[in-house]
């Protein structure tokens, strides 16, 4: 599969992952700063923005689409740099070809599973969007305002409906399409919620070392004091920053202290 990608400054290479729902372009100001300095790869995951879709999606075919990408671009090593699922791919990446990691950041992410309990609310969170999405009628769409209305009567958060109805575009003819696979997305939402370590059965001696850096958002649940107990357990040489008034999108809501965070990183030797 051939991933879309977009391409910014020279350098040492950065790849950028995006999260559910996302894309590249939602990094864009992002990866326009870091490219000062690196050559950063903005790419779209399957399913996701200008890439192809397909039926299956679990982390390890996003590893698998993530080494085809580097070998397509002659990588051998890279900084990763993950949001969410983009953060749980660069992960399984890591753990399978530590050798080609320069560096790696993970943004508000846990390689524990969330789970898929009624009582979880990331999961449940998730559930509610993908049913929200699929409730919409795109083809007889005239107005993006239509949309709008139509997720407002699950969504009540403006900021989320506006990043997902950065998917809903309109073709020349008029007609609005998904640049999601909303269908995949539905069908793999449990296995988007698994771990990439299961503690009952990984052993933190056999797990890589590679410079890792964890971004946590203060007010994100997805990072709780457990998953940090389980970071600090496999990844003892980790660090783990927390933004202040930041949720779940931390470089969203934060950008110059994120920023920051992940200069001091990439310039650390």
């Amino acid at each position: 599969m051939e991933l879309y990608s977009r391409h910014l400054g020279s350098g040492e290479p950065v790849i950028i992952l995006h999260g559910l729902y996302g894309s590249g372009d939602n990094w864009y100001s992002i990866g326009r700063e870091l490219a000062k300095r690196f050559s950063v790869f903005l790419m779209d995951q399957r399913n996701h923005g200008h890439s192809p879709h397909h039926e299956m999606l679990n982390y390890q075919v996003l590893s698998d689409d993530l080494q085809k990408f580097m070998n397509a671009h002659r990588l051998n090593q890279a900084v990763l740099l993950g949001h969410s699922m983009g953060g749980k791919t660069a992960m399984t990446f890591g753990l399978q070809h530590p050798e080609r990691i320069h560096k790696m950041i993970v943004v508000d992410i846990s390689p524990l599973s969330y789970g898929i309990r009624a009582e979880s609310p990331e999961f449940e969170g998730h559930r509610r969007i993908i049913e929200a999405l699929q409730s919409i009628d795109h083809e007889h769409l005239t107005r993006r305002e239509e949309a709008d209305q139509q997720l407002a009567k699950s969504i009540s958060s403006p900021a989320i409906r506006q990043f997902l109805l950065k998917n809903l575009k309109r073709t020349p003819e008029g007609k609005f399409i998904w640049m999601l696979n909303i269908q995949s997305l539905a069908d793999n939402l449990s296995l988007l919620s698994e771990g990439i370590i299961h503690e009952d059965e990984t052993d933190p001696r056999g797990i890589p070392q590679f410079p890792l850096l964890f971004i946590k958002g203060a007010r994100s649940g997805y990072i709780g004091p457990h998953d940090e107990e389980a970071i600090r357990h496999y990844f003892p040489w980790a660090g783990i920053v927390e933004i202040p008034g930041t949720g779940h999108w931390v470089h969203a809501d934060q950008p110059d202290a994120f920023l920051t965070i992940v200069r001091q990183f990439l310039a650390e030797h």
